[in-house]
């Protein structure tokens, strides 16, 4: 039975809300309106910032927002959405983007330092540990399912899976221009090495826990292991005591080692890899005024 029922014959208000489009604005709406409530919540509770219980505070926004998206796919766009978040694919596709996501950035802060950019100095040890967890707790399980369960998903439902890689690499990349010390070469790194390697990841598996896994534990890496600034903000204290010296396009400036010229051809390497792979198993879709899979 249609929750929301037709008022004429032709077109009807089901019909409205079903498109891509409007489910896509709908659904971004939802689940930011829920994080920020979420957040709000945090604070009032007053945890401890570098604490055990501010990454349990994470992981509960984390699993609220996956929950409320899953709401959003059943009772707004009358799909099993469980299969984003499919438990069986849980350990192989989030245990495997987590490894992933460390291999990638040590990978490419090793070519930095090998070129001379970035300097080991020493072990500080735990340092902000827990709260470095919280964050990339948060921003792997967010960002993704805003940008790749909802914005991608429906802009790939409309203008196919090229389509859908470009234009969420475009937002996502200005969505980072917010962010302390953002510059357009920053954001154009940000767009280039999400929309290719998250997106990739999104195609080759359709469920959220691969690019989850990589995006966290990219966050998790650059700003715990290597104490550089993620995403702009202030270098956290992390295990290493490093310092990044030469010029911005080999550093990433004050933005960070993600808007790198380093990290720009590693990551979409691996990106480029993984829509080839996803292209050979025909996981692509093409544009809705074709209507057929690749």
């Amino acid at each position: 039975m249609d929750v929301i029922a037709p008022q004429h014959g032709g077109i009807t208000l089901r019909h409205i809300v079903a498109f891509p489009l409007t489910l896509l604005v709908i659904e971004f709406a939802v689940i930011v309106i829920a994080a920020i409530l979420v957040q709000k919540t945090i604070h009032l509770v007053g945890a401890e910032r570098d604490s055990a219980s501010i990454a349990v505070l994470a992981l509960a926004t984390a699993v609220v927002v996956a929950l409320i998206y899953l709401a959003c796919c059943r009772w707004i766009e009358r799909r099993p959405g469980s299969s984003d978040f499919a438990p069986g694919a849980m350990p192989l596709e989030l245990g495997g983007g987590l490894i992933a996501g460390v291999v990638l950035f040590s990978a490419m802060a090793g070519v930095v330092a090998l070129l001379g950019g970035l300097e080991v100095l020493g072990v500080r040890g735990p340092g902000q540990f827990w709260s470095i967890v919280a964050m990339a707790v948060v921003s792997g399980v967010v960002e993704e399912v805003l940008f790749r369960g909802i914005v991608f998903r429906h802009l790939e439902a409309m203008v196919g899976s090229w389509g859908a890689l470009a234009l969420t690499a475009l937002l996502f990349g200005a969505a980072h221009l917010a962010n302390p010390n953002a510059t357009l070469f920053a954001a154009f790194a940000i767009a280039l090495e999400a929309g290719l390697m998250l997106g990739g990841a999104y195609i080759l598996t359709r469920r959220l826990w691969l690019p989850i896994g990589i995006h966290a534990a990219w966050n998790f890496t650059q700003g715990w292991v290597f104490s550089v600034p993620v995403s702009g903000t202030a270098p956290p204290l992390g295990l290493l005591i490093t310092r990044r010296i030469g010029p911005d396009w080999l550093t990433g400036g004050d933005f960070g080692l993600e808007a790198s010229a380093v990290a720009m051809v590693l990551v979409a390497l691996a990106g480029g890899v993984m829509v080839w792979v996803a292209t050979k198993r025909s996981r692509l879709l093409q544009p809705m005024w074709v209507g057929s899979t690749s």
